[in-house]
């Protein structure tokens, strides 16, 4: 390499670095400041029996707040600039309603994908990066902040419920597949 070029990346590195540093230092003190009981809120969310959270926070497993259908709500935290947070299920696309109260005039309808262990069958990690990314553009597009997604377990056990979320019973099959996306 030239000496410019080693100056450049030495420089860009250091910047790199000391920004992380200056994000962990900020998020270190945020998280000092949180209480443990406001960290469990935050971490229960809306639906469960929790102080200071509604009775009517809505049922676990689906919620009715920001988008109907959705998994559930983290609970805000106003007082530290922390709003509350949609998570979404999305075994085979994202699981939501496609239709929202005082909204007629628009449907929410999500694309429905094939399951993970169709998708991991065919060992393309760049077709399954594909529908990863069109996933992600609908959870943007409707509201969500967080998916739950990808699942990665191995097949144990054919009996279990949650095979059809999990790519494979071969290991080096599930972590290339689980990798695609970070490309």
């Amino acid at each position: 390499m030239k000496a410019e070029q080693i100056v450049i990346f030495i420089s860009l590195f250091t910047i790199t670095c000391s920004a992380q540093t200056e994000l962990d230092r900020q998020m270190d003190e945020i998280i000092a400041k949180i209480t443990l009981e406001e960290k469990a809120k935050f971490v229960v969310g809306m639906g469960m029996r929790f102080p200071g959270v509604p009775a009517d926070g809505g049922a676990v497993g689906q919620t009715e707040e920001k988008v109907p259908g959705a998994a559930g709500t983290a609970c805000a935290l106003p007082e530290y600039d922390m709003p509350s947070k949609v998570l979404a299920d999305s075994p085979a696309g994202l699981r939501i309603s496609p239709i929202r109260d005082g909204d007629s005039s628009v449907t929410y309808y999500a694309t429905a994908f094939p399951i993970a262990a169709l998708l991991a069958s065919t060992w393309d990690t760049t077709l399954v990066k594909a529908v990863g990314e069109a996933i992600g553009k609908e959870v943007l597009e409707y509201g969500v902040d967080i998916i739950l997604m990808p699942a990665l377990n191995l097949h144990r056990n054919p009996l279990c419920g949650r095979n059809f979320e999990y790519y494979s019973e071969d290991p080096l099959l599930s972590g290339s597949i689980a990798a695609a996306g970070r490309d």
